[in-house]
């Protein structure tokens, strides 16, 4: 699994246009995206089976974010019937705020992390997100999460184009399948966001001194 990761890196760098940015605890944000039962519970027909491979690292960022007081942004996928857009027609159904399967996986989630509803792919579009990051004088963000093609590709572009340095986790998302998942690395790391692993950015965590 670790040496495929590191392959699909190396392989999409190969492409970049970017140069990486060195990731640099203070100042960043962790934002994990749609970690739900909706893609995480296998009786959902929605189920990512790779999601639950992810859990782990994730866990392990948010620990690490929330012991040095840093943020840790969860977006939860809403939708209502009222406000759906092009969502609705072309999935043919919704996540509702009443779905059990909505909710966020409680090892995710505790007193420290905050939590953002979204109704699109891009969790910038239509929430506060980019108001919480600016107040906390955010510029580097870590993206986890699912989907990796949907919407941590969506917002990690959102991200890029409103100003922030974008550290996209290659082992910290998951989607459907493999080609899905390395086209986004592939586009992703051409113009929009440096590709990191899991390890990476906690080892930066580890070696940077409490703010």
């Amino acid at each position: 699994m670790e040496s495929k990761v590191h392959e699909m890196i190396q392989q999409a760098r190969c492409a970049s246009r970017l140069k990486d940015w060195r990731f640099k605890s203070e100042n960043s944000a962790l934002l994990v995206l749609d970690m739900q039962s909706y893609f995480l519970d296998a009786s959902s027909h929605a189920f990512v089976p790779s999601a639950m491979a992810i859990i782990p690292g994730i866990q392990s960022l948010v620990r690490m974010y929330n012991a040095s007081n840093r943020p840790v942004i969860l977006t939860r996928h809403i939708n209502s019937h009222s406000e759906t857009g092009m969502m609705a027609r072309w999935w043919s159904e919704l996540i509702t705020e009443d779905n059990p399967l909505s909710v966020i996986h409680p090892d995710l989630i505790d007193s420290q992390t905050v939590v953002i509803e979204k109704s699109f792919y891009d969790a910038f579009y239509h929430t506060y997100l980019e108001d919480v990051l600016r107040d906390k004088k955010i510029e580097r963000i870590v993206i986890c999460g699912v989907m990796t093609h949907l919407c941590c590709d969506t917002t990690a572009r959102s991200a890029f184009m409103r100003g922030f340095e974008v550290f996209f986790t290659a082992d910290g998302t998951a989607t459907y399948n493999e080609q899905f998942h390395r086209a986004a690395l592939l586009n992703l790391a051409h113009g929009f966001a440096t590709l990191v692993t899991v390890k990476q950015i906690i080892a930066e965590l580890s070696e940077e001194p409490d703010d």
